[in-house]
């Protein structure tokens, strides 16, 4: 492998640094990451966000804050993986060769594009997740929505309300079940905060506040105040 793909770049800097300190068991495979990372950056190479950094840098930056809910290789390695057969010549074939059969099944899971050449809709990825009680998959899709969210500036407004909109349509729920109280929470308002930057009409505040409490039906006197705080 080419030297140029080797995980010596910023953001994989950060997150093997990062990875290294909460390591306090040494249950890491840190020659796996690495490789994972190799992976990734040469597969994703020539490819870049919107925002004009490399593309690579979203699943590191999506690695990096898995780990602050699992410090598994597995998932590590997947997050750092996610997006390589979805958007690059990479398949699932050569991440089972090189990894293992669960990192393997684990992007395949998150993979839209399917063999077939139709397209799974984002629920259906978490629905799937959900129907197979697959947590992992759930917690590694929430977070990459999570930092596709927080670094949304640089596409267009409709966009960007597309993709917020969509996770309250789709997100919100699986959060609860994934029973996190801060991933809840921070999805949650990073979405009310959008919201109120745009200054929506209040009649459109009235809809955004009743979608968001249909999804907590338990809860609603719980979320009323949060939602008080923000719109």
């Amino acid at each position: 492998m080419s030297n140029s793909f080797l995980p010596n770049c910023s953001y994989s800097i950060r997150l093997l640094d990062k990875l290294t300190l909460l390591d306090a068991k040494n249950t890491l495979d840190f020659p796996m990451i690495k490789k994972a990372i190799s992976f990734a950056k040469k597969y994703h190479d020539g490819q870049f966000r919107k925002s004009g950094e490399p593309f690579y840098s979203h699943p590191l930056e999506v690695a990096y804050m898995v780990s602050d809910y699992s410090m598994t290789t597995n998932i590590i390695v997947t997050s750092i993986l996610h997006d390589v057969v979805e958007d690059s010549e990479a398949t699932a074939g050569m991440i089972l060769d090189e990894f293992s059969w669960r990192i393997a099944e684990m992007v395949d899971m998150l993979t839209r594009d399917r063999p077939d050449g139709t397209k799974l809709s984002v629920g259906t990825i978490l629905n799937n997740a959900y129907e197979k009680n697959d947590k992992e998959v759930l917690l590694i899709k929430c977070i990459d929505r999570l930092h596709s969210l927080q670094t949304i500036a640089s596409m267009k407004p409709h966009k960007q309300m597309s993709n917020f909109q969509e996770a309250v349509d789709n997100f919100f729920a699986y959060t609860i079940y994934l029973d996190d109280f801060e991933l809840e929470n921070t999805l949650q308002t990073l979405c009310l905060s959008f919201f109120k930057q745009q200054r929506v009409e209040q009649t459109h505040d009235s809809f955004y506040k009743d979608e968001i409490l249909s999804l907590f039906p338990s809860s609603q006197n719980d979320l009323q105040p949060t939602l008080s705080q923000h719109l």
